[in-house]
């Protein structure tokens, strides 16, 4: 009994069924051996007596009368009855009858039986197959061992359109593409050889006749094996998944699209990104065309009056021609050119087929439009916040398939999406022109004229941060020949950070211009910045708790009459100093708080430097870059400048190629300045007795100085400046003075002293008897001031050299 019931076998075949013959009348003329197996009843017990008396039970009468009648009247009968074992128990059977015609004329009755449970399984397994092979919607291909096809089923003539019959003896492949064809007998043959199933494998099945239809297949192939293992060929269940390939696939290409489109707040470079990936996962050519305003930052008009730039292009193969205008050019679109109508009427253009002449429309022919081979076409208009910033033109040269709306409703979701990112560049460009604007009109166009120093200057703005930096420089003319170099940096970026570097810049020029020590400058800054940060926060400006407003700061003075420079650093960077012989090295300076902290001192610290020698200032943009370590970039630094009789200018660009990327991340303000020493012929001083003689002797020196420099025309002036000025000494600081001139680019004529009182410029009234020296001085001089030292004070005029005052 387990046997039959593991076996697939027909139930009725001859070795396994049950067999007995009735004659016509219903008597048992005939019982098989496996009848007498299964029943239990010998052929002397059945034989020759009727088979409702001998086999059926009573109660079942009339079922087997009914089932009787049937099979006269159609010849033969199939059913399920219960049959009497010769135990007495009912054992049901499935039986089968039809009519048996001897030569005599007389018919006899032929009745196959087995268990029922043996027929209904048999049943089942007939419907399986039955079901795989006719109603299945999974195809199903059997592959003989010579890799030549044993039979299909109907899925697969429904979906080739080809009988299943003529299947049976045509190679394995047959039908397909010859790429796919040979991956299809490679996968087969590899089941053969090593007798294992390769499972949910996915395969392209397009037809020879039918190539522009893609068709994608999840294949399962398994080998058949006879009992003793042999491999008796291969089946294959076959799946057509190509609108489930599409849709992932296109799920890809759109998580891709999110992670390569919109890296950078640069339009040009979102389009190129856009083009990139449409090409070969959607289009084998792809252009994306923005309107020039939108490329500038620009607010793009709402007529779409042009022009339109190709800044986008992206293509397959190597002989495949670009595009007709290369990036960059300006594009003209006629009035009858997909573009223009998709960008008149604001909606996508699907073309799925172009007719043949299509190209042979004067507007539609380009240098590579004929060898172009294109036979389908999407155009989209990139919009975004209602504004329409370019369009993008898709189409299909190689790929036989043409589009479908999927596809132009998955080009509709990219495009949207890099429109988005191409608005958010564009608002950036405007921003960054706005700042920039603002910055250029906050840092100095040109260096001042001065002798103390030789000075080369480079700003460069970070080319993908969100706003411009705060970083900026300045040289700024000193009494006496001095010149004050500055370098900051303002924390943040953006016009916040461009506006406040405008403050302290404006700030920084008020304090030089009170001639106060490097450190007594930060001090001021830095009260400055306390402020600036106070009146952020009252208005609302910063969360609580972090910082509004900070700023760090180099402050230098050098003196070419001495050779000295005073420097103080309040949070940056120390300077780089560069002996004539090329030695160069970190300028030793106290580092100094941050501004904006308050409450810290700050210390200035003096060094000599000599003819000829380096001073270089720069923010931490120059060596703070994230690629580079800050030590190696001062290491860099350090042996860029190690040439200081080089061209300055050609220093300057040697330090910039040296340490600064193609696309800086931060930015960064260098200035580089070679020292001057003014020549000792062109310098006079002299210490002057607190005696009332002392301001006859100084208009004697003072004229006799003249004469020697050729500057006679200067000396009716200048000793009446020089006199009233030692006379002040003498009447007011109660101590020596000391009278020095200095002839660069003016004439300068100072008179320092050891007291700190300050003078004052006022109107003498007409009954007073003096008051009325410096008033002189003011007139006589085209600029004059007082500056401080921890010694005193120093009373200083310049004249022109040009002529006599008149």
């Amino acid at each position: 009994m387990t046997e039959l019931s593991e076996s697939h076998d027909d139930p009725f075949a001859q070795h396994l069924a049950a067999v007995a013959v009735l004659d016509d009348r219903g008597a048992v003329v005939g019982w098989s051996r496996r009848a007498r197996e299964l029943l239990g009843h010998p052929d002397t017990a059945v034989i020759g007596r009727p088979a409702l008396e001998v086999l059926v039970d009573p109660r079942d009468l009339p079922a087997v009368r009914q089932a009787a009648a049937r099979c006269r009247r159609a010849g033969g009968w199939f059913g399920v009855l219960r049959v009497r074992h010769s135990d007495g128990r009912l054992v049901e059977m499935g039986l089968r009858a039809h009519a048996l015609a001897r030569g005599d004329g007389i018919r006899e009755w032929f009745l196959a039986g087995a268990l029922a449970v043996d027929v209904l399984e048999w049943q089942r397994d007939r419907a399986v197959l039955d079901g795989l092979y006719r109603r299945c919607p999974i195809g199903l291909v059997v592959h003989g061992p010579d890799l030549r096809l044993l039979r299909v089923n109907r899925a697969i003539e429904r979906v080739t359109g080809v009988p299943a019959a003529e299947f049976r003896g045509l190679p394995t492949g047959c039908f397909l593409l010859p790429d796919d064809a040979r991956r299809a007998v490679d996968r087969v043959r590899r089941v053969i050889e090593t007798g294992r199933p390769m499972v949910y494998s996915e395969q392209f099945v397009r037809m020879e006749w039918d190539p522009a239809r893609e068709r994608v297949a999840m294949v399962s192939s398994f080998p058949m094996e006879d009992p003793s293992g042999r491999i008796l060929g291969v089946a294959e269940m076959i799946e057509d998944i190509t609108e489930r390939y599409r849709a992932q696939r296109r799920l890809a290409l759109l998580d891709q699209a999110g992670s390569r489109i919109g890296t950078t707040l640069d339009a040009a470079e979102t389009a190129r990104e856009l083009a990139e990936v449409m090409v070969p996962h959607l289009a084998d050519h792809a252009s994306v065309d923005l309107l020039q305003q939108v490329t500038r930052g620009e607010e793009p008009a709402q007529a779409l009056t042009g022009p339109f730039v190709r800044v986008g292009t992206s293509g397959v193969g190597a002989r495949q021609p670009g595009p007709p205008h290369p990036q960059g050019e300006p594009v003209e679109f006629a009035p009858d050119t997909p573009e223009a109508r998709c960008l008149a009427e604001g909606r996508p253009i699907l073309e799925p087929v172009l007719p043949p002449d299509w190209f042979s429309s004067p507007s539609r022919q380009g240098p590579h439009a004929p060898e172009l081979g294109a036979h389908s076409l999407i155009v989209v208009p990139l919009a975004a916040r209602g504004l329409v910033l370019g369009v993008m033109t898709l189409w299909r040269s190689r790929r036989p398939d043409p589009f479908e709306a999927d596809d132009l409703t998955l080009a509709q979701e990219l495009a949207a999406r890099a429109a988005v990112a191409i608005d958010n560049a564009r608002r950036f460009t405007q921003q960054q022109h706005t700042a920039f604007t603002l910055q250029s009109s906050l840092l100095p166009r040109k260096v001042p004229d001065q002798s103390a120093v030789e000075v080369a200057l480079r700003y460069l703005p970070a080319s993908a941060a969100p706003g411009l930096g705060g970083d900026w420089f300045d040289v700024i003319p000193l009494s006496g020949a001095r010149v004050a170099l500055v370098v900051g940096d303002v924390v943040g970026r953006g016009i916040h950070a461009a506006a406040t570097m405008g403050r302290l810049r404006t700030a920084v020029h008020t304090l030089a211009s009170l001639d106060l020590e490097p450190d007594e400058v930060l001090s001021r800054l830095d009260d400055l910045v306390l402020l600036l940060a106070a009146e952020q926060e009252a208005a609302g400006e910063r969360p609580v708790g972090e910082q509004a407003v900070g700023a760090t700061c180099l402050y230098a003075v050098y003196d070419p009459v001495s050779g000295r420079c005073s420097a103080a650093r309040a949070g940056h960077p120390p300077p780089v100093v560069t002996a004539p012989d090329g030695q160069a090295a970190l300028l030793d300076l106290p580092a100094g708080p941050p501004l904006g902290l308050g409450g810290l001192p700050f210390e200035a610290r003096d060094v000599e430097l000599a003819e000829g020698s380096l001073l270089c200032l720069y923010t931490n943009g120059l060596i703070g870059e994230r690629h580079i370590d800050a030590d190696a970039g001062l290491a860099t630094l350090r042996a860029a400048l190690t040439r200081p009789a080089d061209a300055l200018e050609r220093t300057c660009q040697a330090v910039v190629d040296s340490l600064v990327p193609a696309r800086p991340s931060d930015d960064i303000a260098l200035l580089i300045a070679r020292t001057r020493v003014l020549p000792p012929d062109d310098v006079a001083s002299w210490q002057l007795p607190p005696e009332p003689g002392s301001a006859a002797r100084a208009r004697e020196l003072t004229s006799a100085q003249l004469a020697e420099w050729g500057l006679e025309h200067l000396a009716f002036t200048t000793e009446l400046i020089a006199s009233e000025l030692v006379t002040n000494v003498y009447r007011y600081a109660g101590g020596p003075a000391t009278l020095r001139l200095i002839r660069e680019r003016c004439l300068v004529c100072e008179v320092s002293d050891t007291s700190h009182t300050s003078p004052h410029l006022r109107r003498a009234r007409t009954t007073d008897e003096g008051g009325r020296g410096l008033f002189l001085v003011a007139q006589l001089a085209e600029r004059w001031g007082t500056r401080y030292s921890r010694d005193g004070k120093t009373v200083w005029t310049e004249q022109p050299l040009g002529g006599a005052f008149t």
